[in-house]
Formats: C-alpha cells, structure tokens, sequence
C-alpha cells in the first residue's frame, strides 16, 4: 500500500508565493517520474510540472518562469515551488508519482495520486 500526502495548499494573494509539498510512503521499491497537476472548477485537470527520477523537468508554459518542481529522493518527496501567483493558478492541485513496488518477488508500476490540497490566489 503506498499513499501521497500533500501539505502547503492555502489562500495568497496575487504576487505571493506558496510551496506544496507531496510525501510518498508504503511499500515503495523506487519511485520513477512525479507530477503536479491543477483542477480548477469546472475544467478538466492539467499538468503543471513534471521531474524524472535523473532531476529532468518540463513545465505547462503558462506556469514556465514562475513555478520550480523539485524532488528529495532520501525523503521520498516532491516539492512545487511557486512565485508569482496569479488568481488564474487558483484550483486543486494533486502530485502523481509512478512508483514502483515489489509484489511476491514481481515488480509493479502503478500511478498514485495525492488526496488534492487548494491554492487560492486573490487579487
């Protein structure tokens, strides 16, 4: 059983600057890719950042310049670094990690989700 905890979500005002912070625990073999992504109301989820296990990154370019994703290793832990803030980042946002787990000796890739933590920007 693996679990994302994410923590950091709240209410900014337009400028400011939040940090979520996603922490995977369980029967964690390894843990490949991690991701943010953002549901506002009413539109469908987007991805935010992405991090590869070698520390790669790529962003959505509306957040390019603003947003850092960053990853711990050691504490198993995603991180989304964001600046700027504008009341259009406003939405739910939910890590993803591929994490691999070891099931009778067999090695299993599955995708996780956070449980979502809000962010709200006001102008």
């Amino acid at each position: 059983q693996v679990q994302l905890g994410e923590s950091g979500g709240g209410l900014v005002q337009a400028g400011g600057s939040l940090r979520l912070s996603c922490a995977a625990s369980g029967s964690i073999f390894s843990i490949n890719a991690m991701a943010w992504y953002r549901q506002a109301t009413g539109k469908q989820r987007e991805l935010v950042a992405t991090i590869t296990s070698s520390g790669s990154t790529n962003y959505a370019d509306s957040v390019k310049g603003r947003f850092i994703i960053s990853r711990d290793n050691a504490k198993n832990t995603v991180y989304l670094q964001m600046n700027s803030l504008k009341p259009e980042d406003t939405a739910v946002y939910y890590c993803n990690s591929k994490i691999d787990t070891v099931v009778a000796g067999l090695h299993y890739e599955y995708a996780y989700w956070g449980q979502g933590t809000q962010v709200t920007v006001s102008s």
